[in-house]
Formats: structure tokens, C-alpha cells, sequence
């Protein structure tokens, strides 16, 4: 949480943070502001102080719902600077920089870098920048130590906004539902009123559109894949592909708030009319590992240790897993879940062993998504939730939704 970026600071010797960018689709500068409609900023933290916002004059007006000390671009014109660096460009903004700086009185120590900005100019920013300011030392965050780790728990007001993606999303996965049951079946296929099949890229378009409807984000896309392409966890669909009754289909859906806010990550699979035996007794597993570890989630430790519980029951059922082997292309073959914030995948991780950091704590959030994938005998499985843990350290579901894994029909 924010409360913990001082300490965090103090802890690896860091004096000052400086996020750069835009306030929208910029993670760590969203974390800071929300996600105001400010398209260039750069907001300096220095622990014990109000945050300071740089940003443009146009823009005064949405930087100011921050409620941060603000700086206007407009009161270092880029002009004046133009004459000392010899009418070079990149000089002159260096110089800018410089004197911004040493206002804020940012002179000796470490800052952190963190942002989205165009890497080729920030780099060049920054080298001489270095060069200008020798008694600061310009760092990046390799290890993630401070602001992921901030990250890694969320406030009460955190989880309401992933609650209410988690609202949002399952409505849209319940009228997709609704959307594949109502349809004529011809052939096994699902036939549209102008007598085409339904296609994934029609339930795809739909489910956009109902995102874009509920004024929510999908910046990384949906997976809504059918038979072998379900079978590859991380395959989208193919367009083309009609829907047809008896075949898994594996539907995930990772929406965003407007802005790149928080994420909200859910995946259920589905087979419409029926589930050949095959498939039904691979769902039949996937849901009992999904309740075993559900079952078993404990505070205060690192959630690795669900990975290797996973990995252990689907070997006693006899699917090849990926900590027997990591080249594995069939059976389980990723890891058990993530951390979901204002990235899809954050911390904590339940690859991420051998980090001491890395551990379920109260406002931690993480997705629990067993899965199991066959894609030469045409089907994947995979069923996904998103949890957190509660202020009384127990865990919870954000939002429930059915399991089925057989849709019937109407009329069917």
C-alpha cells in the first residue's frame, strides 16, 4: 500500500521517486493519480511530502483533482534554456531538468525511475542528466522493490474498484452466455439469423462492445477459444472458427478500468449441449484441484507453495506437470495464478519461490486458475476466480459465477 513506500525507500536507500509519463495506461503514475486525462507528467515523491505533479498548462485543471503540489511546465519554457545548450533540443531539455530539479531540491542521493515515456529520449534524458547532477545517482527497479512491492497489497478502496471490474466482467460473461444459448443449432454448429455460423471473432466483437458499454477497457484482449486452440493456454482464438456443441471452449476475460485502471481476470470453460467424456473427466479434475487449493489458502506464506500443491495432485491423477518437466506442451504447463492490480499480472506471483517478499498478506490479491490442455486431442480446461484476503485474513471470492461446465441449449 502507499503507506509502506517510505519505509520501502528507506529500506533499499532510495531518496526520491520520479514516475514519468502519461496518467493514463501508466501503471505506477495511475497508482499516484488516479488516472486523471493528463497525457505528459512527471510526479516526483519524496518521502514525508505531498507528492509534486508536473504538468502541462492545458492541463491544470484534471492534474489539480490530484490534490498535489503542482508545477506547470509553462513556469520552465523550454525556450530559455534553448540559448545555453546552443539551440540543441535535447541539451536544452536536460538543462530544464536540471533546474527543475534542484527547485525541488532534488541534489544528492538516489532516484528511482519508474513510468512510460519513449524509451530512446528518456534515456538520453537521464544519461545527461547524470552527467549535469553527479551527486545524484538515476536508478532503475530491476528487482521490483518499491513500487510493485507497494502494489502488492491493496486498500479497502483498492478492492472495491477490482470488485466492481469483477461485476462488471462476469455481466459480460453471463450475456455471452446467453448470447451462444440463444442461437439455432444446424449441424452441431451454432447458426445466425442470416443462416452463417456463429464465429469466435462475432461472440469476440460482442463482447467488446459490451466492455465499451459498460465503459471499461480490454487492452490486452480476450481469449475466447475453441477445441485445439483452447488446448494453448495463451492462444486468443481464430476468428474464422465456428462454435459448434461438444467443444471446450475456454473463455478469459482480463477487462481494465477506463485509463488502464485495475484489472479484473476470470476464466471459465464451457462446452454447449454437451461434454464428451473426455473433456468432462479432465473439468472434473481442473475444478478438483481448483477446491483442494482453495481449500488450503493460509496468510503469511508464499504462494509457491500452491504451485507445487497443484502440481503434485494433477501427478497422482497422472498429467504430466511443468515442474517435472518445463518443456512441456501438454498437461499443466504454467503456473497457478498471479497477483491482478493495475497490471493483469503483478505481485504476488506463485512462480516467484525463492523471493521472501512474495507472500500472501491482508489486501493481497491473486487469481487461483488451474488448468489442463491437450491441444492434439482438441480440448483445454481451465477455470480461473480472483481472490483476496480480508482484513480478518480469511480469503474471499470478489464475485461468484457459476462453474458449469455443460451450457444446455434453450429448447435444447
Amino acid at each position: 500500500m502507499k503507506q509502506d513506500l517510505d519505509a520501502l525507500m528507506r529500506k533499499h536507500d532510495i531518496n526520491y521517486l520520479w514516475i514519468s509519463g502519461p496518467a493514463q495506461h501508466n501503471p505506477n503514475m495511475v497508482y499516484f493519480t488516479g488516472g486523471c486525462h493528463v497525457t505528459n507528467a512527471d510526479l516526483f515523491y519524496i518521502p514525508g511530502q505531498t507528492p509534486i505533479l508536473l504538468h502541462g498548462m492545458m492541463e491544470r485543471e484534471e492534474a489539480a483533482k490530484t490534490g498535489y503540489r503542482l508545477i506547470s511546465y509553462s513556469n520552465y519554457p523550454i525556450q530559455q534554456f534553448l540559448t545555453p545548450a546552443n539551440n540543441d533540443m535535447a541539451e536544452a531539455s536536460a538543462l530544464r531538468y536540471k533546474q527543475i530539479l534542484k527547485d525541488l531540491g532534488i541534489n544528492t542521493g538516489k532516484v528511482m525511475l519508474y513510468g512510460v515515456r519513449e524509451f530512446g529520449p528518456f534515456f538520453s534524458l537521464i544519461t545527461r542528466l547524470q552527467q549535469l547532477l553527479p551527486e545524484l545517482a538515476f536508478v532503475g527497479d530491476p528487482l521490483d522493490l518499491i513500487m510493485v512491492e507497494a502494489r502488492a497489497t491493496k486498500s479497502s478502496e483498492e478492492i472495491e474498484r477490482i470488485r466492481q471490474m469483477g461485476i462488471i466482467t462476469t455481466s459480460v460473461v453471463q450475456k455471452t452466455r446467453d448470447l451462444l444459448t440463444s442461437h439455432q443449432v444446424v449441424d452441431e454448429k451454432l447458426i445466425k439469423s442470416d443462416g452463417q455460423p456463429l464465429t469466435i471473432g462475432d461472440v469476440k466483437a460482442r463482447i467488446n462492445l459490451w466492455l465499451a458499454e459498460a465503459g471499461v477497457e480490454n487492452p490486452e484482449g480476450t481469449i475466447f477459444a475453441i477445441g485445439r486452440d483452447g488446448g494453448i493456454p495463451h492462444s486468443s482464438g481464430t476468428p474464422s472458427d465456428p462454435i459448434k456443441l461438444g467443444q471446450a471452449i475456454v473463455y478469459d476475460i482480463f477487462p481494465c478500468e477506463a485509463g488502464g485502471g485495475y484489472f479484473y481476470d476470470f476464466t471459465r470453460t464451457w462446452c454447449l449441449g454437451y461434454a464428451p467424456d473426455e473433456v468432462l473427466k479432465a473439468y472434473e479434475q481442473v475444478k478438483q484441484v481448483y477446491d483442494t487449493v482453495v481449500s488450503e489458502l493460509e496468510v503469511g506464506v508464499n504462494p509457491a507453495r500452491y504451485q507445487a500443491r497443484t502440481c503434485e495432485l494433477y501427478e497422482a491423477m497422472g498429467h504430466e506437470t511443468i515442474r517435472q518437466n518445463p518443456k512441456i506442451e501438454q498437461g499443466y504447463i504454467h503456473n497457478l495464478g498471479h497477483g491482478v492490480g493495475l497490471d493483469v499480472h503483478e505481485k504476488p506471483f506463485t512462480g516467484l519461490e525463492n523471493d521472501p517478499t512474495n507472500l500472501l498478506k491482508v489486501g493481497s490479491v491473486m487469481t487461483i486458475e488451474p488448468g489442463l490442455y491437450y491441444p492434439e486431442k482438441g480440448f483445454g480446461i481451465r477455470l480461473e476466480d480472483t481472490w483476496y484476503v480480508k482484513p480478518d485474513r480469511t480469503f474471499a471470492k470478489f464475485v461468484d459465477f457459476p462453474m458449469d461446465l455443460v451450457i444446455p441449449m434453450k429448447g435444447g
